[in-house]
């Protein structure tokens, strides 16, 4: 199996069900994410959050992946218990995954639990590391530091 870089892009931070989310996505330099798929993702998101609150900072991060073959994987980490991320991912377009079709945008949940491919860990990594600078080391927690930081654009995988 070939193995190549994809392209990380950063796109902003939304509230979505009272967290707020750094948003990333990842593709390739030759198709891109459509608006189409990113409507889709927008829309089936809620459906990854976690609801409650246990006191932690509502912060966390999403990353929308599209695959060489063309499905699209929404992946949700949310940060639980001050220290400890949880991950829910959607996808679309992957009959393999028990994807109904193989429409990018016709999101369902996966089951499985997943953490994310070697793509998206490039991005885990980064904000392991921002949540602890900015969350867990000083004295008050600084979400706004933390959403601020974000792992830098290019290519990732390597």
């Amino acid at each position: 199996m070939a193995f190549h870089s994809k392209e990380l892009r950063v796109a902003g931070v939304t509230t979505v069900a009272g967290r707020r989310l750094k948003h990333y996505l990842i593709d390739q330099p030759d198709r891109r994410i459509t608006p189409e798929v990113r409507r889709a993702a927008a829309a089936f998101l809620p459906r990854l959050l976690p609801t409650g609150d246990d006191g932690t900072p509502p912060g966390g991060w999403v990353v929308l992946h599209r695959g060489a073959d063309g499905a699209a994987y929404l992946l949700a980490y949310s940060w639980f218990w001050d220290n400890v991320v949880e991950a829910r991912i959607g996808v679309a377009g992957q009959p393999a995954l028990d994807c109904p079709d193989d429409d990018p945008a016709h999101f369902v949940e996966l089951r499985r639990p997943g953490v994310g491919c070697v793509w998206e860990l490039g991005v885990l990594e980064h904000e392991r590391a921002a949540w602890v600078r900015h969350v867990l080391a000083p004295e008050r927690p600084d979400l706004d530091g933390y959403l601020a930081d974000t792992r830098a654009a290019g290519p990732v995988g390597r």
